[in-house]
């Protein structure tokens, strides 16, 4: 038994934030966004749509291209950190929206990390026996929650959803398709290098406090990058060791969309050529727990993943949180 990615999806939102947006908004420039960051414009929402609407639509496509209805889902996991609300789970708003009436439905906070450890779940559940298809959601509205008076962070942070339907498959293993290995790690007591302080139960939000730009992204961007850099190799390291791969034999390497220097930091550790390295961060910026899911799904549809092919997914988020995926395609 092995759990098989069947189908993926992918959603942003029409409305696009671009560098020379920012230049009107605070003390920046183009060059110095794409130099320090890769990005050139990010989606954000617009009134009235949230992060269940983006969900919505990448679930979708997912179950399209996977050909199976929302009523034959067993499960479903949404990996945020920008809820619609904070009861329920967006997963259970996602579930009424598709009609999958048939499937459990949670939320899984682990910030840019999310959509790994969902799909790390999900590989789980099916090994064990318990469920057969599985709707694996990464998805964020980051505009909602970014403080656009701080040049240092809020030209990073776009929206958008990903999405997979996972499936138990007897041929898996036998095949040598589907989600090889899965690592996952965390580190608490780096909290506060990259966190929303305010707005939780511990400093819910006040009228005294309502300003204050602690209820927005909160980040220490140099010794984020000198983190994530290390974390996310040692754990690409250790998915392939579980799965004996060797860096040289990955096809496709799809690293969290955070910051273009972080990406070619990983790439240039791990040994992975320029040209195995999918990037997109220059369309969307950092969608948090949308961003691998939806490079995935690019590089689906532009049927640049063959039949075979090894594909590491790794990514690094607040909490700390960090984690790897491989799948064979």
């Amino acid at each position: 038994m092995n759990a098989v990615i069947r189908g993926t999806g992918g959603y942003a939102p029409e409305k696009v934030l671009t560098n020379a947006d920012f230049e009107k908004m605070v003390e920046t420039s183009d060059e110095w966004i794409v130099s320090r960051t890769g990005i050139k414009e990010r989606r954000v929402v617009s009134n009235g749509e949230t992060n269940s609407d983006l969900c919505y639509k990448a679930a979708q496509r997912a179950l399209e291209m996977a050909n199976i209805s929302p009523e034959d889902l067993d499960m479903i996991i949404v990996g945020t950190v920008t809820p619609d609300y904070f009861l329920p789970s967006t997963a259970a708003v996602v579930q009424e929206k598709l009609g999958a009436f048939n499937s459990a439905a949670f939320d899984v906070a682990a910030a840019c990390a999310g959509f790994l450890h969902g799909l790390s779940i999900a590989r789980g559940f099916i090994l064990n026996g318990n469920v057969k298809r599985v709707l694996v959601i990464g998805s964020e509205v980051l505009s909602r929650i970014t403080d656009y008076t701080d040049r240092s962070t809020c030209v990073l942070f776009g929206d958008g959803a990903g999405a997979v339907v996972v499936e138990a498959d007897e041929n898996g293993v036998e095949g040598g398709s589907g989600v090889l290995s899965s690592y996952l790690k965390a580190d608490g007591s780096k909290t506060e290098l990259l966190w929303i302080p305010i707005g939780g139960s511990k400093d819910p939000i006040t009228q005294q406090n309502v300003d204050a730009r602690g209820r927005y992204i909160m980040m220490s961007g140099n010794e984020i990058y000198k983190l994530a850099v290390r974390a996310m190799c040692d754990a690409a390291q250790k998915t392939l060791d579980q799965a004996g791969i060797g860096t040289d034999e990955i096809s496709w390497l799809i690293p969290h969309q955070a910051n273009i220097r972080i990406i070619e930091g990983v790439a240039k550790r791990l040994k992975i050529q320029d040209e195995k390295v999918y990037l997109n961060i220059e369309k969307y910026g950092n969608t948090s727990a949308a961003s691998v899911p939806i490079a995935l799904d690019e590089a689906n549809r532009r049927g640049m993943l063959k039949k075979g092919d090894y594909i590491l997914m790794v990514a690094f988020g607040g909490g700390l949180t960090w984690g790897a995926s491989l799948v064979r395609w």
